[in-house]
């Protein structure tokens, strides 16, 4: 087993005729070292079945293969995704323990069955053998959240998330509430579990080197409680909260109660203060905003007084 060098990774991609677009935030790992140092920073368990987004010219998937993991890649670009397979055949051998998904991360609600792994009929893909246990990934930039959030809800098999992502995202995702840097990304992402930044690569170690530095973000999933109903509702309120961060509470959530005064009152009944910003509130703070909402709700608007 070997990992890909500088010189491999330019001369698969002139094989294949590709030249890197910032567009489709191609921007390929070409230091072995590196590779090394993303794959221990996972801390993933013995023989985990790994799945990959994003695997480009095959640079990490190779660095998880070596470590001993199964690796599910998940790829929507067609010139890459053809390539990959002999790129792993000549770098792990032939009865490496991989398999490609060529399709959009996003669209991605199924994975096949590993069958090495799992023995089971390749059709069975909803049997919980066939689910990855974690989610190790150079995201593309420009869709690196959405694509984190979409696996995280979509598959609850996952335990262990470690992603590069652009340096900036990454310390809003770990960001701690009272940060400037604490958002909707930092909300959603705790939610599932402990968000923390596992490191910081910098921009010589990949081709072409991007403008800006990356940053590698792990989260331990520690959620059981997946209600989506529950979800939806949390995550509509923390956008609500977001969406106006200067504002109070009570007027951020305006719309969302539907009045200042009902948005006071939930608040209230929370045991948060009106005057309260968004980014002051933990996800326990959310959680508990949004189930006095869905109690609210579910009692209806007060009847009215037959004597008026």
């Amino acid at each position: 087993m070997t990992l890909l060098t500088a010189r491999d990774i330019r001369e698969l991609a002139a094989d294949i005729g590709l030249r890197p677009t910032k567009q489709k935030g191609q921007n390929f790992v070409i230091d072995p070292n590196t590779v090394r140092s993303i794959v221990t920073a996972a801390g993933l368990e013995e023989n985990s079945n790994v799945v990959e987004i994003g695997p480009g010219l095959g640079s990490l998937t190779l660095g998880l293969l070596e470590a001993g993991h199964t690796v599910t890649a998940v790829e929507i670009d067609e010139l890459l995704a053809q390539k990959l397979p002999s790129t792993v055949e000549k770098f792990a051998g032939s009865d490496a323990p991989f398999q490609l998904v060529n399709a959009d991360a996003l669209r991605v609600t199924t994975l096949p069955a590993q069958q090495h792994i799992t023995d089971v009929a390749a059709d069975t893909t909803d049997s919980a053998a066939n689910q990855p246990d974690a989610l190790v990934a150079n995201l593309p930039y420009n869709v690196a959240v959405p694509v984190l959030l979409h696996f995280l809800e979509t598959f609850p098999s996952l335990k262990t998330v470690l992603v590069m992502v652009q340096l900036e995202v990454a310390e809003r995702l770990a960001a701690a509430p009272g940060s400037r840097t604490y958002g909707v990304p930092s909300v959603k992402a705790q939610w599932y579990g402990e968000v923390a930044l596992a490191g910081k690569i910098g921009k010589n170690v990949f081709w072409p080197a991007p403008n800006i530095d990356s940053g590698l973000v792990r989260i331990d999933v520690t959620r059981t409680d997946r209600d989506p109903a529950v979800r939806r509702r949390l995550f509509t309120l923390i956008d609500a909260a977001f969406a106006q961060r200067r504002k109070t509470l009570r007027a951020a959530l305006s719309g969302w109660a539907g009045s200042p005064q009902q948005s006071e009152d939930l608040l209230t009944a929370a045991g948060i203060d009106p005057k309260t910003r968004g980014e002051a509130l933990t996800v326990a703070d959310f959680e508990r905003l949004a189930a006095v909402d869905g109690e609210a709700s579910a009692q209806g608007p007060p009847a009215e007084d037959p004597s008026q």
